[in-house]
């Protein structure tokens, strides 16, 4: 395998367009690509302090290793003597696992008709206290077809019905409200 001479970093591959890409290019200002004349170096294997850029570029140079601005905007801009790649890899894994953790919020939508039977409604609610107990928001609807539009009163009769019914299991986000042929109600899971 042939050793890659120090401080080289790919150029910026141009795209069928013309253009060069940004993605393929390094995030971070890198050896002969930091323009600081003194920075703080930190790292393993390396006396923590401030060194002018030379001395940090030889540091790493003797360690094979790279020279990563990692904090452009302290005074003087904070260097590491790491390999790049696997800083590189580091920060995709912590952002993957942060993307991980962070809260899903997952929206059930239940239809109703404006003349929906007592046996259909029941169903429905049932459902419904499923995905609010599961942590999930119910986007409950009323939808009216053709000239039922008509009907608007008893279909707000039904989403009103529809949240007190709802009421130890979850909070109303929003009241009945009319959106075309729609008529919308949110309900989220109450906070355990």
């Amino acid at each position: 395998m042939e050793k890659k001479p120090f401080g080289s970093v790919p150029s910026r591959p141009i795209n069928r367009l013309g253009r060069k890409d940004k993605k393929n290019e390094p995030q971070h200002a890198i050896n002969e690509r930091i323009r600081a004349r003194e920075v703080r170096l930190v790292g393993d294997n390396v006396e923590q302090g401030i060194y002018p850029i030379e001395k940090a570029r030889a540091i790493a140079e003797e360690q094979e290793l790279d020279l990563v601005e990692i904090s452009p905007q302290a005074d003087p801009p904070v260097c590491k003597v790491i390999d790049y790649q696997k800083f590189q890899y580091q920060l995709r894994k912590k952002a993957k696992e942060q993307k991980a953790k962070s809260v899903k919020v997952v929206v059930k939508e239940i239809r109703f008709g404006p003349q929906t039977d007592d046996h259909d409604y029941n169903f429905k609610l049932k459902h419904a206290i499923g995905f609010l107990q599961e942590g999930a928001k119910v986007k409950a609807y009323v939808f009216f077809k053709g000239r039922s539009i008509l009907f608007k009163e008893q279909g707000e009769v039904l989403l009103l019905r529809f949240a007190n019914d709802l009421e130890e299991y979850g909070k109303v986000d929003q009241m009945p409200q009319l959106e075309g042929k729609r008529m919308i109600i949110m309900i989220s899971p109450k906070k355990k």
